[in-house]
């Protein structure tokens, strides 16, 4: 990295290309004669519509043409530079850029609430084609299941055939 800012500016490539320009402009020949040269100035005015579409480099120049800029009186700066300003250092843009678009919240939302009615039609087919519950959850089997573990004096010290015990037994559900 520190190599990269040791070698002149004039040396290092430019994102600028001239096909870029050609393409984009009225007189070729004035922007193929200065594509070697610094890039244009950017009018201030417009910063805010252009700067997604200006290069690294053009960017850093209208930084470093702020920066100039503010170390004057601000009671001097126009209305232009001033918003020029404020939007290098605070617009909406690099690590300020909105994570979303427009409309997005609503594409989350409906898709949360499509898989989630997927997931619950999936439920029910699946309860749907499950067989019968076994016998042996019912009341009265867990109630029998209590009564034949008295007769037979399971766990006396501590369980169902101790005396005292005024727990449910193996009934689970009420």
């Amino acid at each position: 990295m520190q190599v990269l800012r040791l070698v002149p500016r004039t040396l290092r490539p430019l994102r600028y290309s001239a096909a870029r320009c050609v393409a984009t402009t009225a007189n070729a020949a004035d922007i193929l004669a200065s594509s070697s040269s610094a890039p244009a100035a950017i009018p201030l005015g417009r910063v805010e519509a252009l700067w997604d579409t200006i290069s690294i480099e053009e960017k850093a120049a209208l930084r470093s043409q702020l920066a100039e800029v503010q170390k004057k009186d601000w009671k001097q700066l126009s209305i232009e530079e001033k918003k020029a300003a404020y939007f290098v250092s605070f617009g909406p843009h690099g690590h300020r850029a909105p994570a979303g678009k427009p409309g997005d919240n609503l594409k989350i939302a409906a898709s949360v609430a499509g898989l989630l009615g997927v997931s619950y039609l999936m439920m029910l087919g699946v309860k749907a084609m499950a067989p019968a519950p076994p016998k042996t959850i019912t009341k009265e089997w867990q109630e029998a299941s209590s009564e034949r573990a008295i007769e037979q004096k399971m766990n006396p010290i501590t369980g169902i055939s101790s005396k005292g015990y005024k727990g449910a037994g193996f009934v689970q559900n009420n």
